[in-house]
């Protein structure tokens, strides 16, 4: 795959659970609402069919407000609850990289930028070889990092941004979101955003809010438009598509 065979984000997590689907989706339809074509893609999905009301894969589709359907969003879909090897693998499948990346492909000719959510964090295991960290440096679109808000985030984002760097993956900026109604109380958050700036030398794009799961669209892109340096993120992207026309 060539370097700007197309554009976007890839959103990793430096853990499970740290709510990038929100994110993922809060920003595709801000810029959407703006009038960008951007898709979202979650190339493998695990434990939750893609039509499921709990799964990734639908609230990607409901919240972003694309009309891709939610098994062309998530087109490799893994019922157990486990790592993606090890749920393809409960399956009867063994993934391959290739496979992966093609599985995308539609996605990727359908919209002019795509924001892709991997699973968990950096170092999942994918392929009985790969991490998800080398699907992102497959890809090649500089990754988005959402982060816990709280506590301990410092240590778990600079291994996440070095481990990515080291696989020559461009480290494009940082969300944090507070997990929890709690963490708006926790101190550590007024400087915490601060220290990922100095030590691993990347932007942070934001601190989002928590958030129930309720949340209609229309409130969720005036969050991100609050809370979230989109102008970063269209400029990131923007830049990609340029550099993109001067090597075709």
């Amino acid at each position: 795959m060539n370097k700007h065979e197309f554009s976007g984000l890839f959103l990793s997590g430096t853990d499970t659970g740290v709510g990038k689907t929100m994110v993922t989706a809060g920003i595709a339809a801000a810029l959407r609402d703006d009038g960008e074509d951007i898709g979202v893609w979650k190339p493998v999905q695990s434990g939750a069919l893609a039509n499921d009301p709990d799964s990734d894969a639908y609230r990607l589709k409901q919240l972003s407000g694309v009309e891709d359907s939610c098994t062309e969003i998530a087109p490799l879909v893994f019922p157990a609850p486990l790592t993606p090897l090890l749920a393809a693998e409960a399956a009867g499948k063994s993934l391959t990289m290739d496979e992966v990346v093609d599985a995308g492909r539609l996605l990727q000719k359908r919209h002019s930028a795509l924001l892709v959510e991997g699973a968990g964090g950096l170092a999942v295991p994918l392929t009985r070889t790969e991490m998800m960290a080398h699907l992102a440096a497959r890809l090649r679109l500089p990754l988005l990092l959402v982060a816990r808000a709280g506590l301990g985030t410092i240590n778990h984002t600079l291994l996440s941004i070095w481990y990515a760097r080291e696989l020559g993956i461009e480290v494009a900026g940082v969300i944090l979101n507070e997990t929890s109604p709690e963490v708006s109380a926790d101190e550590s958050v007024k400087t915490n955003a601060r220290m990922i700036e100095r030590y691993g030398q990347v932007p942070v794009w934001g601190t989002f809010p928590w958030i129930e799961k309720n949340l209609h669209q229309q409130k969720l892109v005036s969050l991100v438009r609050e809370r979230i340096d989109l102008e970063e993120i269209r400029s990131c992207i923007r830049s990609q598509k340029k550099t993109g026309e001067m090597s075709r």
